[in-house]
């Protein structure tokens, strides 16, 4: 879904988009689902998908956009949800303003019934900017690490009073050995999807669910990948991996 629903992604219930569009930031990026999804809803004339992103660096569709009339949205949510938020940005891009990040931050204070997942590879700025936002207990606080090159994002990430912190190695790239994982709650796993998906070493996820286990840090195995999420499947070794922290944590 794109504006707020239930969602297919494995490890959260609704996606919440106050800002959508985005910049390619690192080779993680190169076959985003949201560029390609930006791109057809814009055909589709969904006028939230209407301003084009530089080409070097974007695509069609999917120029950041701040949607101020969504800010609201959690509050008409009743019922307890887990919340992905921006599926479809960064809410630390660079051109995000803080006046606007610290909004969606009091949304999600306001709405403690509700858990929300975060995610950012703009972690040089999250850390920047951790100090102007108030971090409620329900917020949960992420960054995406998808090869070596950028395991530095998890060192940003450790100096964020967020109270469960969590990393994204998906797409995983290639193999992340002797991770600093220290102050990490949760880590995410898998592989690209996609016309042009890149491959997942069995023994690349294998590695990372040991390193998880060894630090106590919860283990979730997305999916395989491949042409589309679903085709590899999700089992691991011959089992699921299922694993997040408890949402008493963000309580």
């Amino acid at each position: 879904m794109v504006v707020a629903d239930r969602t297919g992604i494995e490890w959260t219930e609704t996606t919440w988009n106050p800002s959508t569009g985005c910049d390619r930031t690192s080779h993680g990026c190169d076959n985003c689902y949201a560029l390609t999804l930006a791109k057809r809803l814009k055909a589709m004339g969904n006028p939230r998908y209407q301003n084009d992103g530089d080409p070097k660096h974007s695509g069609p569709g999917f120029g950041l956009t701040l949607h101020e009339d969504l800010l609201d949205l959690p509050h008409r949510w009743r019922a307890p949800r887990i919340v992905f938020v921006n599926s479809m940005s960064d809410l630390f891009h660079p051109d995000v303003p803080l006046d606007f990040i610290q909004r969606v931050f009091k949304v999600m204070a306001d709405t403690p019934r509700h858990t929300y997942q975060v995610l950012t590879k703009r972690s040089k700025r999250l850390a920047s900017l951790a100090s102007q936002l108030d971090w409620p207990p329900n917020v949960w606080m992420g960054v995406s690490v998808e090869s070596k090159r950028y395991a530095f994002r998890i060192n940003h990430l450790r100096t964020v009073p967020a109270a469960v912190r969590f990393v994204s190695a998906e797409p995983l790239l290639e193999a992340l050995p002797d991770l600093d994982l220290s102050g990490i709650h949760w880590l995410i796993a898998g592989g690209e999807s996609g016309h042009n998906a890149r491959p997942m070493s069995e023994g690349w996820v294998l590695d990372l669910r040991d390193q998880c286990a060894a630090a106590d840090v919860d283990f979730f195995f997305k999916q395989w990948g491949g042409r589309t999420p679903k085709a590899g499947g999700r089992e691991l070794d011959g089992l699921l991996y299922d694993n997040m922290p408890s949402r008493s944590n963000a309580a």
